[in-house]
């Protein structure tokens, strides 16, 4: 499963645009899949150190319990309200969970100063942007996959 700089090195033009989306906001959102099945949403923030990026978690949060378990999830850039609207940046993959404490504490910085918190490496299975063209009519959609590369559809 592809690591941030695997992304970045395979599509580095959508991976300037995503991370500027990621870096646009402090707050994300996470989905990740209960043990019902059923859908989570949960707030998040990421972190890009050393070519990986990487979010955290509260100790024994829902959303740590939920990527332990199932470490599918989907995370989504955040929004700016129209009509400034730039885009939105979407990510999906497989977390994985980093448990060595002096790395944990690194990347999870103050948060971790407090007390225990659970990290997660993000490794990237899909990764798109969705914005407007310059006339404001249509949807563009650039999506990257290990398998496929990027690819660009317009939608009116």
């Amino acid at each position: 499963m592809p690591s941030w700089s695997a992304f970045e090195a395979a599509a580095p033009e959508l991976a300037a645009e995503v991370r500027q989306r990621l870096d646009a906001h402090t707050h994300k959102t996470l989905a990740t899949v209960r043990a019902d099945g059923a859908p989570r949403i949960s707030g998040t923030e990421t972190r890009l150190v050393d070519g990986d990026l990487w979010i955290g978690s509260m100790w024994q949060a829902r959303k740590a319990h939920d990527l332990q378990r199932d470490p599918r999830f989907a995370l989504h850039s955040g929004s700016d309200d129209p009509p400034e609207w730039p885009g939105d940046a979407k990510l999906a993959g497989v977390a994985d969970e980093e448990t060595d404490p002096e790395r944990v504490s690194a990347i999870n910085g103050e948060a971790a100063a407090a007390g225990p918190t659970h990290l997660f490496r993000l490794d990237l299975r899909e990764v798109s942007t969705v914005r407007l063209d310059p006339s404001g009519k249509q949807i563009v959609i650039t999506v990257w996959t290990p398998e496929r590369g990027v690819r660009t559809v317009s939608r009116a």
